[in-house]
């Protein structure tokens, strides 16, 4: 009967030191490659402060593939009103497709960075119809430095930016803070400053490097297993700087679309 155990307790160690041997040996896991998609609502479509929507709800969706390299791509659309308030009833352009890529890696445990283009998209917009624009299509070049929860983003246009003539080059600086409170609830601070060089006439007098306005926002949001409510504050000094007025387009009427707003947004990622 002794025996019986100690050669039991033997085979119990053996598998044990065994399986110690494994895991210490055992190579680390290489990062997988994804795909993931989103589709969701928001009640105002704001960028960079600037409401896209005409302060009216906009539907939104999109897709990311992420290689193990650190490559990646992906799209993001949204409906949008600007480009038909802009003109008259017969200016078009009711989507925005966003499509980007590039590469992110890292210089230490730290510090990340993450380089790319973006392509925005108006397809079968006619805004360079209307007087003192060109068409809305943009390209934009970005970089940016991530240092745990914060990150400084610097985007370049290499084209005119967003219809306003002769505007390559204009840049916007994004600085942000991701707060993480466990359980699927997170926050995200963030200020910006949009800078055009245009020869629009909305910058009438302003024909150099025009710093247009800054943004900020506080976004508080909450994980519920892949379905993400989202509550944002945003706001601007669009009616203090540039040409200080208001922030309005003819098919907008008096709504000032740089305003302060509270924004719900309710998206699903799967």
């Amino acid at each position: 009967m002794k025996k019986k155990n100690l050669v039991q307790l033997l085979c119990g160690v053996s598998a044990l030191l065994s399986a110690t041997c494994y895991s210490q040996t055992a190579p680390a896991a290489e990062p997988e490659s994804t795909l993931t998609f989103n589709v969701g609502a928001v009640s105002d479509y704001r960028y960079r402060g600037i409401s896209q929507s005409g302060t009216k709800p906009a539907v939104q969706f999109g897709a990311d593939y992420t290689d193990k390299s650190g490559f990646y791509v992906g799209t993001w659309n949204s409906t949008i009103t600007w480009i038909k308030d802009t003109g008259t009833a017969n200016t078009k352009g009711p989507l925005e497709t966003d499509l980007y890529g590039g590469y992110r890696g890292a210089f230490n445990d730290d510090v990340t960075y993450d380089v790319g283009v973006l392509q925005y998209l108006y397809s079968g917009n006619n805004l360079a119809s209307v007087t003192g624009y060109a068409n809305a299509n943009t390209t934009e070049i970005y970089g940016a430095i991530n240092y745990g929860p914060a990150y400084i983003k610097l985007s370049d246009s290499v084209t005119n930016l967003f219809g306003f003539p002769s505007s390559s080059g204009s840049t916007y600086l994004d600085i942000g803070y991701n707060f993480d409170f466990g359980d699927g609830l997170t926050a995200l601070a963030h200020i910006g400053n949009q800078t055009i060089k245009s020869t629009s006439p909305y910058f009438a007098g302003d024909n150099a490097n025009v710093t247009a306005y800054t943004d900020y926002s506080l976004a508080l949001n909450k994980d519920f297993d892949g379905l993400v409510l989202s509550g944002t504050i945003v706001g601007t000094d669009f009616s203090k700087r540039g040409n200080k007025v208001k922030d309005n387009l003819a098919g907008s009427g008096s709504k000032d679309l740089a305003g302060t707003s509270f924004v719900l947004g309710l998206k699903k990622n799967f």
